[in-house]
């Protein structure tokens, strides 16, 4: 594996086994997220009358989970509590594992929602918590060659992941796939041991961690709105909720209308996964570093959200559920090719509270607050009336606004990146 990423990718030989391990880590951080997230999806579209307040449910738990997630970060070195955060994830589905076995029937329902709940969370802190350690490890000028195929563990994790759920749905014990995403889990969580005793190495290419991150649980909120640069990170993650949330509820109610069986609901939104994945295997590997070093981060930035605002007006025209497909499969695959390691690299330029704390809070309160705001203008669109069409036909200048944001935000960065490598 060494010598086949060094011939396909831009690694410098001192770091390939850096960049072997980080993409063991992040294939096993997708593979499990990915044979959860259509049993997720399928309650999104089974439930999807009580979207937004499932949505709001999730704003208020990260509102919880942030600060006590910056607490453990100021206590304990990263080494320490990058494994813990997936281990407890990997108790959390073993208890819904029991309780679905062991509990009535009707208590169903209830279990749910809550798995709903849990998922959105889950989702959000385990590539968070990814991110940002890799953020920690590597330098900018790193980021921007390496964080490409860095993402391509986790494409092939979500492609595995997609088809394992696509293919085992139907074949295995209800509910045994939430204990099959516990291995995964437990191997990223060695994984991160792994990459940080490398970067206490002589001669390690990894920035070292010399103490546990500074300030307290509430210092690095803060900072996101005392910093400029941080808060167009904020309103970027914000306008990007705007459109995913757009297409989210769009997908829920076509797919639910066209499809009643939940068995073939869920295969579906699998194979959806499985195609953006594919997809976007092809650009994570080969092309984002190139796009990058052509066209600049702030292009970069602005690729995905011009590409959604075509998509948004192809939608207004034509709203069906196979222009819905091709748009989200396409939508979520530039945006996980190109958009999200370009994204990564905005931290790599910020100290290491910025990077764990003001991280997850923007990640994680802010990504959340985000769908929660906009799901409920979501709905009261369709309140208003408007249709699928007319939605989409709305959302339109709104992805162009993300895309001037991004392409600010992109130059900021560089310009950043520059004065550091000058002063450095």
């Amino acid at each position: 594996m060494p010598n086949l990423i060094e011939r396909l990718t831009r690694v410098r030989k001192e770091e390939v086994g850096a960049l072997t391990w980080a993409l063991i880590y992040g294939f096993c951080i997708f593979l499990a997220y990915y044979i959860l997230r259509p049993v997720r999806d399928e309650i999104s579209s089974a439930d999807r009358g009580n979207l937004q307040i499932l949505w709001t449910v999730v704003f208020l738990v990260m509102l919880l989970a942030v600060p006590a997630y910056s607490w453990v970060v100021a206590r304990w070195p990263r080494g320490k509590f990058v494994p813990w955060v997936n281990r407890f994830f990997i108790l959390n589905l073993v208890g819904f594992y029991v309780a679905l076995v062991s509990l009535p029937v009707g208590a169903r329902p209830w279990i749910d929602r809550v798995f709903y709940v849990w998922a959105s969370v889950f989702a959000l802190f385990v590539v968070t918590v990814f991110w940002g350690f890799m953020a920690d490890l590597f330098k900018s000028e790193q980021g921007k060659r390496l964080f490409g195929p860095i993402a391509v563990g986790g494409s092939l994790g979500a492609i595995i992941g997609s088809a394992v759920t696509a293919s085992l749905i139907s074949a295995l014990p209800p509910f045994t796939l939430l204990l099959v995403a516990c291995v995964p889990l437990e191997v990223a969580a060695r994984a991160a041991r792994q990459l940080h005793r490398r970067s206490d190495q002589a001669g390690s290419t990894l920035q070292r961690e010399e103490a546990p991150v500074s300030g307290t649980v509430w210092s690095g909120i803060k900072v996101v709105f005392s910093s400029p640069y941080l808060k167009r990170i904020a309103i970027f993650i914000f306008l990007m909720t705007f459109a995913s949330t757009v297409l989210y509820f769009q997908q829920a109610h076509l797919i639910y209308d066209a499809i009643e069986d939940r068995a073939v609901r869920t295969a579906l939104f699998a194979k959806m996964d499985l195609a953006t994945n594919v997809i976007t295997l092809t650009g994570q590997g080969f092309i984002v570093a190139h796009v990058i070093r052509r066209i600049g981060m702030g292009w970069s930035l602005a690729l995905v959200p011009i590409l959604a605002a075509v998509g948004f007006v192809a939608l207004g025209l034509m709203p069906t559920l196979a222009v819905l497909v091709v748009v989200q499969v396409l939508y979520r695959s530039l945006r996980y090719a190109v958009a999200k390691p370009t994204r990564e690299v905005l931290f790599t330029v910020v100290d290491r509270e910025e990077k764990y704390k003001s991280k997850a809070f923007i990640d994680a309160a802010v990504y959340r607050g985000g769908d929660l705001i906009n799901g409920w203008i979501y709905a009261g669109l369709a309140a208003l009336g408007l249709t699928v069409g007319a939605i989409a036909l709305v959302a339109a200048p709104v992805a162009l606004l993300w895309a001037l944001t991004g392409f600010d935000l992109g130059r900021r960065q560089e310009k950043i990146a520059s004065e550091q490598r000058s002063q450095g």
